[in-house]
């Protein structure tokens, strides 16, 4: 028996990466990045609440971008920031963003990475995360993020790994909200 797995872009996301390519100085700038990928996987229902990116840490250019594609795919794991790690590693040609010779990557989210997402991050190489909603945020409408290292950013730290937190967050909240008022699926509700 041969099993194909695939996982796959939302059919608006390749074109929407051609014309979002380019530098992102500002911290806010590269948040309402993802926070615009999760409001349009709302809008074209393409999946959850949730969009991520990977950038360049010292030039900030777009490298990929991911959308929650759960749902959609039929996979758990299909979470924004692995499919955006993923897409960093398909176009960067190695599974690990820190070797030698890749830039130096900055995983942007609109929502703190959950259980799985934050277990992701020190094996792909990722050098920086930064995080719009919060854990709380997500549970607020209903998602069960799973359990987390107590002191996530300090374990993260200790991997050289740097974290910022609340960039845009009132935004990244808003995107959830409008989620829940679309009665957007909430899966895994009753773990």
């Amino acid at each position: 028996m041969e099993l194909t797995l695939c996982l796959n872009y939302p059919d608006w996301l390749p074109e929407w990466l051609l014309s979002h390519s380019g530098c992102y100085p500002d911290p806010n700038t590269r948040m309402r990045l993802a926070i615009e990928l999760s409001q349009l996987n709302i809008q074209h229902e393409s999946g959850g609440p949730f969009g991520a990116a990977i950038f360049d840490l010292n030039s900030h250019t777009l490298i990929a971008a991911g959308t929650n594609r759960v749902v959609s795919c039929g996979a758990s794991f299909a979470h924004a920031e692995i499919m955006a790690i993923t897409a960093a590693q398909k176009k960067l040609g190695h599974f690990d963003l820190a070797t030698n010779g890749l830039p130096r990557c900055e995983l942007v989210s609109s929502c703190q990475p959950c259980a799985m997402c934050f277990g992701a991050i020190p094996w792909s190489g990722i050098r920086h995360v930064a995080c719009g909603a919060r854990d709380s945020d997500a549970r607020n409408i209903g998602f069960d993020e799973g359990p987390r290292h107590p002191d996530w950013i300090k374990a993260l730290n200790n991997r050289n790994i740097s974290v910022d937190l609340d960039i845009c967050r009132d935004e990244a909240v808003a995107i959830l909200q409008a989620y829940v008022k679309k009665n957007g699926p909430i899966y895994n509700t009753d773990l």
